[in-house]
Formats: C-alpha cells, sequence, structure tokens
C-alpha cells in the first residue's frame, strides 16, 4: 500500500498530527488549519468516527462550538474509498479508528494528499490510544497541544476518567473526564 503512486504527481503528501488530553484544542486547531486550507481554494474532506455523536451526528464540533462538516465512517478503510480528488483530508478523534489509520494516512500521503490527523495520544491510564503511536510515528509534523489542569493550573497532558467505568472506549465530556497534569494525575491514579 505504501507504495502507490502519487494521484498528484507535482505534489508531496504528509501527515500531521496534532495530539494531547482532552480539553486541550486538538479538534479546535484541526478545524483552523482545514478553513485555511479552503481559504487557499484546496479541495477538502473531514472524517470522523460514526460512533461519535456527542454534539453533532455529522459535523465536527470542537468544545468551543466551532464546527465543520464532515463524512461519518465506520472504519479507516473507508476513508480511501470517499476520499478521492481532495487536496486536504482531516481526520478527528483518531483514536477511536482501527489499528489501519495509519497505512490509511501513508496511503493518501503517498498519493500527494496532506493529511490532517486529530487524537487523544493517551488513554484515561496514560498508555498509548489506538492508532496513534503508529501515526506519530509516521508523520512529518507533530503538534502536542496541552490543556489547563483543572486541579492545580498547570499545564495538563493526561486525561483523566472519574467515572466508574472501566471500559477503553467511553464517550463523554465534563461530566466524566477532566485534563490534569502529570503530578494531579499521578495523585489521583492512587486513590483509585
Amino acid at each position: 500500500m505504501f507504495l502507490e503512486k502519487s494521484k498528484h504527481p507535482n505534489r508531496s503528501g504528509w501527515i500531521e498530527v496534532i495530539c494531547g488530553s482532552m480539553f486541550s484544542g486538538k479538534t479546535e486547531e484541526l478545524i483552523r488549519r482545514l478553513n485555511r486550507a479552503r481559504i487557499a481554494k484546496q479541495n477538502v474532506e473531514i472524517f470522523k468516527p460514526k460512533m461519535d455523536k456527542r454534539y453533532d451526528e455529522e459535523n465536527v464540533v470542537s468544545h468551543d462550538s466551532s464546527a465543520i462538516h464532515s463524512t461519518p465512517v465506520e472504519t479507516s478503510a473507508q476513508i480511501i474509498l470517499y476520499a478521492n480528488d481532495f487536496d486536504v483530508v482531516g481526520i478527528d478523534e483518531a483514536q477511536f479508528f482501527d489499528e489501519e489509520l495509519s497505512v490509511v494516512c501513508n496511503e493518501l500521503a503517498n498519493q500527494g494528499v496532506r493529511v490532517i490527523v486529530a487524537g487523544l495520544d493517551m488513554d484515561f491510564n496514560g498508555q498509548p490510544f489506538g492508532p496513534m503511536p503508529k501515526l506519530l510515528a509516521s508523520a512529518e509534523f507533530i503538534t502536542k497541544v496541552h490543556a489547563i489542569c483543572m486541579n492545580c493550573g498547570n499545564l495538563a497532558n493526561f486525561t483523566h476518567r472519574f467515572s466508574g467505568s472501566e471500559d477503553l472506549v467511553m464517550l463523554g465530556e465534563k461530566e466524566s473526564y477532566e485534563a490534569l497534569c502529570r503530578a494531579c494525575f499521578l495523585e489521583k491514579r492512587k486513590k483509585r
């Protein structure tokens, strides 16, 4: 898959990853980059996991209510099917996709597409989340964004779940999660 010829022979593709904890502005940054590409008259499409209906069934919506129309998909393989003739492809909530997402993103980049991916780099246990490690390893550009620790006010890098569920994937917002710095995250993990 990685050797497919570019659909855009005069253009080089690449992968950009925007990662961080919840409430750090990942989706907001993704929307900003996609809107700038549209201003530059580039053909843009954004995808999100079909399971993520927290704010809207189709639109990608940030915590600050910025929104952009997207195509919800069940699997990362569907992105290849729908991503024909786009200059820029955005993917939100990458951590919820299957492990093939890295292969899909690399295939698009090899075809000359600029791929911008946003997602949590760590789960609520502080462990690498889903396909994100492979994406981070193959990306040309990585932007790590930070929230503010909801406990002490320092920069937050961790997502802490304060509900009792141990399921890896649990959709939620401020009712279930908080952004914490390392020290506050470790302290709260001791109390579990």
